[in-house]
């Protein structure tokens, strides 16, 4: 099922020109240079410490990079997918798809259908009338996908969608990661997995831009990525349930 965008992403596209931060004494990154545009899902990797957190704030208008400019074409709208899955306990799998369908104006009957095609497309068709509470962990971040899919912000940064799932249940996220582009937005994904590296379309390596050194501005997935990245804002380390 292909997902379409609510609204016409025209020459919508983010840019990253010559960006560079430091804190203090402490240099994270320098001479960054990289374009994404509607439907890339870019996972944005690198060792610790290397400012992976620091620049998607600076990505999304949070925090002024020391050097170097982020342009925006067209973005009007930024959405973020947290790593801990933020859901009405009461409300269906469903309601949380269906609800940013009605806020775009859509009658219940077309939000619906529309919500219950996103909830096939991340494998959840099958908890579609089941409480927010009582979704396994694999569930509740893959139902974060899905309605950010509905919302179609412009741009959106997922953070470390795995961080909290063990290997059995973060596969069943990884392996709908990469569809999230379908809904015509611009995607950033803070990962330190490598599976979840893998699904997505390109790779932003920011150990490449360290000290100065200018190594590229991430490419295509497949073979030949570069390695992991991060999370953005961590709110507590329990875990869900392990079932996928």
């Amino acid at each position: 099922m292909t997902m379409n965008r609510m609204s016409s992403v025209g020459n919508c596209s983010l840019e990253l020109r010559d960006i560079g931060h430091q804190f203090t004494d402490h240099p994270l990154f320098s001479e960054l240079n990289f374009t994404a545009r509607p439907g890339d899902v870019t996972a944005v990797v690198g060792p610790s410490g290397t400012g992976k957190s620091t620049l998607l704030s600076i990505m999304a208008g949070w925090l002024k990079p020391s050097s170097g400019a982020v342009v925006k074409t067209s973005i009007e709208s930024t959405g973020w997918v947290f790593q801990n899955p933020l859901g009405s306990p009461l409300r269906t799998a469903c309601d949380h798809v269906v609800l940013p369908l009605l806020g775009k104006g859509l009658r219940r009957a077309e939000a619906e259908n529309l919500a219950l095609e996103l909830l096939e497309t991340f494998n959840l068709l099958h908890v579609a009338d089941r409480q927010f509470r009582v979704l396994s962990g694999g569930e509740a971040a893959r139902l974060m996908l899905a309605r950010a899919a509905a919302l179609a912000p412009d741009l959106l940064m997922i953070d470390e969608p795995t961080a909290q799932l063990d290997m059995a249940t973060a596969a069943t996220v990884n392996a709908v990661i990469s569809r999230i582009g379908q809904s015509g937005s611009i995607v950033f994904v803070a990962t330190h997995d490598v599976s979840t590296r893998e699904a997505c379309t390109r790779v932003l390596d920011l150990a490449k831009f360290q000290s100065g050194r200018l190594a590229g501005a991430g490419h295509l997935g497949g073979a030949g990525k570069p390695a992991k990245a991060g999370s953005f804002m961590r709110r507590g380390k329990k875990l869900r349930g392990a079932r996928p």
